[in-house]
């Protein structure tokens, strides 16, 4: 039995999917424009692994998670370097699946492209204009609040909160500040459809509602993403896609559940360009062996703050090595193959991890579950163990042999050089706090130090 908090009703929940025979998905996907951030590989890992946990108690699971390949800032970076739009979208939808692989991330089941619904789209907002929920303005469809009385339904925002929230664009021909952009007119030289209203592409909101009805038919199970995306996007979809079907006010018409993870953090910092602080998965790959980052991504509750770090990816190194160590151990020990017997395969998972993420994915719960069993059990049992358990999570699908091989954990001497000065200034001072916490800070990139006679020296570890 799946337990998890639902955004919806600000609730833990028993989940009870629609049909147990068929559970159905949806995540938002990236707009692909430029490399994926780690906030965004966070959101990619944690819907994964929901999948890979409803795929193991249940039948069928469909998971459709969508591309946005036209929105503004695609455009922006085609312009400015100076290539068509169709190459930018598609040189980055390639590297995003590329590197969310890495991370142990599957394909979903539908990964549907904008650019490859905007009939359902254009039909959609017939609807909507045909129910007085939307209006055409100066070449713009705009989507009337005021109309659905149940909007804000998801983010629980009071009317003020809403106009304020959603950082609307002051324009004349609103009927209301909060009003969204469902349509809006293209130049030649912009991406384009033809439509009711007009040469045009659709407003980002709409997307999700055309590809989520499409490909997931009305109601779904379960909708989500970043906690970022509940407000406007994830309320927007809400009322487009009830209203345009003829249920507001029946927000559980569209997804019955909505599941969104937590903020993501830099060494307690927001990520962000102009603090030196924004990591790419690209670049951070490069570094560490996609597991770890896998694990660390896990490392906190998916709903909480995960502050990303050195130390937290050198702790996680730590016990997936560990864990391989104890495979390779473990590898003259034959274990017969389970093929695609779901069931059996869950009776090998301990109890104990599988009711940890059956309880809102405790993940953090998990991993100590996972020490334990290094602990507690040896010989097939183990392996067994950690075998499936690995399956589940994503995690010790190599070889161990092929996992030690490579180092992942490349230094920076200037930057490590640096810190050492920095401790030596601090004893100097006779600041202990000081020189202690750059240790931790060492410690935490994998180096250790060691004072002697000749001076203070380092090793990875």
């Amino acid at each position: 039995m799946i337990k998890f908090y639902n955004s919806l009703s600000r609730q833990k929940e028993e989940f009870v999917p629609l049909d147990a025979n068929h559970v159905r998905m949806y995540a938002c996907g990236p707009t692909v424009y430029n490399y994926a951030h780690i906030g965004n590989a966070r959101a990619t890992v944690v819907f994964d692994q929901w999948a890979r946990l409803l795929r193991h108690l249940y039948p069928k699971v469909t998971y459709v998670s969508n591309i946005t390949d036209v929105e503004d800032k695609i455009m922006i970076a085609a312009k400015e370097a100076g290539v068509p739009i169709l190459e930018i979208t598609e040189k980055y939808t390639k590297i995003y699946n590329d590197d969310m692989a890495s991370l142990g991330a599957n394909l979903p089941d539908v990964q549907p492209k904008a650019t490859e619904h905007i009939g359902e789209m254009i039909t959609q907002i017939e609807a909507l204009i045909a129910r007085d929920h939307a209006y055409e303005a100066e070449g713009h469809v705009l989507f009337n609040v005021p109309s659905d009385p149940s909007y804000g339904v998801l983010s629980g925002r009071s009317r003020d909160e809403q106009v304020a929230g959603a950082r609307v664009e002051v324009a004349p021909y609103k009927k209301d500040p909060a009003d969204f952009v469902l349509w809006k007119p293209s130049t030649e030289d912009q991406p384009g459809w033809d439509s009711p209203w007009g040469f045009g592409r659709p407003g980002w909101h709409i997307e999700c509602s055309a590809m989520a009805e499409k490909h997931l038919g009305l109601p779904f199970d379960i909708h989500g993403g970043g906690a970022d995306l509940k407000f406007p996007h994830h309320e927007n979809e809400v009322a487009q896609s009830c209203c345009a079907n003829d249920k507001a006010n029946e927000p559980e018409s569209f997804s019955k559940y909505w599941i969104h993870n937590g903020f993501l953090t830099v060494e307690g910092e927001k990520m962000s360009k102009s603090l030196g602080n924004f990591l790419t998965v690209h670049d951070v790959i490069k570094n560490y062996d996609g597991e770890v980052i896998r694990l660390t991504l896990l490392s906190a509750h998916y709903r909480q703050p995960l502050d990303w770090s050195e130390q937290a990816l050198h702790q996680n190194k730590i016990l997936l090595d560990k864990l391989y160590k104890k495979l390779d151990e473990l590898k003259d020990i034959y274990l017969a193959p389970l093929a695609n017997d779901m069931a059996a395969r869950v009776e090998k998972i301990p109890t104990a991890i599988l009711q940890a993420l059956c309880d809102d994915l405790n993940t953090p719960l998990v991993l100590m579950e996972l020490n334990k069993l290094l602990k507690e059990k040896e010989g097939t049992e183990l392996k067994e163990a950690l075998i499936y358990t690995g399956d589940l999570l994503g995690i010790l699908q190599k070889d161990p042999k092929d996992y030690f091989a490579v180092d992942h954990s490349s230094v920076d001497e200037d930057k490590i050089n640096t810190l050492i000065e920095k401790r030596n200034q601090a004893k100097a001072a006779k600041d202990y706090a000081g020189a202690d916490a750059v240790r931790d800070e060492l410690l935490g990139m994998g180096i250790e130090i060691k004072d002697t006679r000749d001076g203070t020296t380092w090793q990875k570890v």
